[in-house]
């Protein structure tokens, strides 16, 4: 497969933002730089920031070694030491406004990196499908939505803003030594071409290191948020021993990981060249004196300068290694982001309004590489009609449900809506037209009146209230002290499950699709609600198509047509009385 191929797959997505700038999602250094171009005013002021505090830097030595000369002659010349002291304060108050320009660009831009990064994965994440996000662990991906994209900014501050920072005080002594005598530009030369040996291959050796490191934090991440999800398992089943056990040898293979990391950075062999450095260039600089070519003001200078190196080979230790574990959060972030994805929003495709005609012709899916959950299902659903799905557990209705909304995509055949593919249809329109409740309803952690309204945002009170009417939830809302106000806790843990199934009732009426599909959203309900729901549900089903995938005898009764389902295949279909007497798969649903 070519790249421009692999970069066209991976845009794919059930969900984009029309005026996001596209980047460069080919590898972590071309994805950062396409997201630094925007910002490259920002990068100019920080390279002039740095060259000017290293140019600065040089002068304290230059000028020490000029008064040190001074105060040596016979008698001493102290004329010259008062504008000394004025060039080094002048000097070095330019410097530090300039170094303040650096340090804040830095801080900016990776402050503007992380919000963009963010923004970028975010958008990215919702365009995946339910395949992705049903194989990605969600503990794993919020560690690389927070703590990866948090290493992203350190990477700029301070770990490039060190860099590019202490690069010039490498150059420096190479371009003043040489001044003071051709010689002495060995020394510094020769620590510089060692010193970039050395950090490639400091760098090689800790790239694989800190890719481990940070999957080492994700594995961690991911077992944490696994055991706060399922708490109430952990709990019930009395594992909080075993559960830490788990997680303290998560945090022990991440804490070895580190000492990994910290045993390479132990052994940074630029802290050893620099002391070889400085001997050598001191006695370098001896050699000159004693033979008399250089002054002993030029000695404090030049030895001065080589001190520069100090500053880049004790930053490194730590900026390098900041460096690197930005790179290696970036491949991860790409990790998700490039993750192809089979659904498309196809923002061109048919979006008018549906009547709700609907028909399969031979369609069989399956999930990823396990056998197929449906096979060859052919059938016609008119607009209004509301059809039964029935069959034991594991016969494929739920599967059949989620190809009506693209949840999932078709692995052959076709599934039309008022005669179109519903691939040519536009996905937003699509799915605001379908709704699905689940026997897994899912609440946020927000307001009653803001859950119902979830699907229509701009809902009025007055709509929430008739939705919830409908839905028979009206009643148990006004119980709360709050009403449509109250917050209730995440995933509605605070209310009882036939409550929780209400909501979502009243959160689809709110939205008035033209397909509804009720996967087994009543199962939860008591039987002195149910009539209630049942008339509700009735209601709600008439002018618009209705699935209700349901075990329950009083819904399957009243609808116009029942599918019987068997191993992912439609076995029967007719009315109730009828399938009693032709269908064994049918009579078998109410026997066993």
């Amino acid at each position: 497969m070519t790249t421009q191929t692999q970069t066209f797959r991976a845009e794919l997505s059930e969900f984009t933002l029309p005026d996001r700038r596209q980047t460069d999602r080919r590898g972590p250094v071309r994805w950062l730089f396409s997201r630094f171009l925007p910002y490259w005013w920002i990068g100019l002021i920080m390279l002039i920031g740095a060259f000017g505090n290293a140019a600065l830097a040089a002068v304290v030595p230059v000028q020490v070694g000029i008064a040190f000369d001074s105060i040596l002659k016979s008698p001493p010349d102290t004329s010259v030491l008062l504008p000394i002291v004025w060039i080094i304060v002048i000097s070095q108050l330019v410097r530090g406004v300039l170094q303040f320009g650096r340090n804040f660009g830095a801080e900016v831009l990776g402050q503007l990196f992380e919000r963009d990064i963010r923004d970028e994965l975010y958008v990215a994440l919702l365009g995946k499908s339910m395949t992705f996000h049903s194989l990605q662990p969600v503990g794993d991906t919020m560690a690389r939505a927070t703590n990866d994209v948090r290493e992203i900014n350190f990477m700029f501050n301070p770990g490039i803003n060190l860099v590019i920072g202490s690069a010039n005080f490498l150059l420096l002594p190479i371009f003043v030594g040489p001044a003071i005598h051709p010689q002495l530009i060995w020394t510094p030369l020769i620590f510089t071409i060692a010193y970039f040996i050395a950090m490639t291959l400091y760098l090689g050796e800790l790239g694989p290191i800190t890719d481990a490191v940070r999957k080492a934090f994700g594995d961690l991440n991911t077992r944490l948020a696994e055991a706060l999800d399922g708490i109430e398992t952990v709990k019930g089943m009395s594992q909080e021993v075993e559960e830490v056990r788990l997680f303290a040898a998560n945090a022990g293979r991440f804490r070895d990981a580190s000492v990994v990391q910290g045993d390479v950075e132990a052994r940074f062999l630029p802290l050893l060249l620099l002391g070889v450095a400085q001997g050598a260039g001191l006695l370098h600089s001896l050699l000159l004196l004693h033979a008399g070519q250089i002054s002993p003001g030029d000695v404090v200078s030049y030895f001065g300068l080589i001190s520069l190196f100090g500053f880049p080979t004790f930053v490194s230790l730590f900026a390098y290694s900041q460096v690197s574990l930005g790179i290696a959060s970036s491949r991860r972030i790409l990790e998700l982001m490039n993750t192809e994805t089979d659904l498309d929003q196809n923002v061109a495709g048919r979006a008018r309004k549906m009547k709700g005609a609907l028909e399969f012709r031979n369609v069989t899916f399956q999930y990823e590489d396990n056998e197929p959950a449906l096979q060859e299902v052919s059938f016609r659903i008119e607009p209004g009609q509301t059809v039964a799905i029935v069959g034991q557990t594991g016969a494929g209705k739920t599967s059949l449900a989620k190809l009506v909304n693209r949840t999932y995509d078709v692995t052959s055949g076709d599934v039309l809506v008022d005669g179109v593919e519903v691939r040519a249809w536009q996905l937003a329109a699509l799915r605001q037209q379908v709704s699905i409740i689940e026997q897994d309803i899912f609440l946020f952690s927000r307001s009653i009146a803001e859950n119902i309204a979830f699907g229509k945002p701009g809902g009025t009170q007055a709509d929430i209230e008739a939705a919830a009417q409908a839905a028979q939830a009206h009643e148990f809302i006004q119980e709360f002290k709050d009403g449509y106000q109250t917050v209730i806790g995440e995933r509605g843990v605070t209310l009882s499950g036939g409550q929780r199934q209400r909501l979502a009732l009243a959160r689809a009426f709110l939205t008035d699709p033209r397909i509804l599909v009720l996967d087994d959203s009543t199962s939860a309900i008591d039987s002195a609600t149910e009539d209630l729901i049942q008339l509700a549900i009735y209601a709600a089903a008439k002018g618009r198509t209705t699935l209700i995938i349901t075990h329950r005898l009083s819904q399957i009764r009243w609808a116009d047509l029942i599918l019987v389902m068997r191993k992912g295949r439609v076995a029967a279909v007719g009315k109730h009385e009828d399938l009693l007497r032709s269908s064994p798969a049918y009579r078998r649903i109410f026997t066993e």
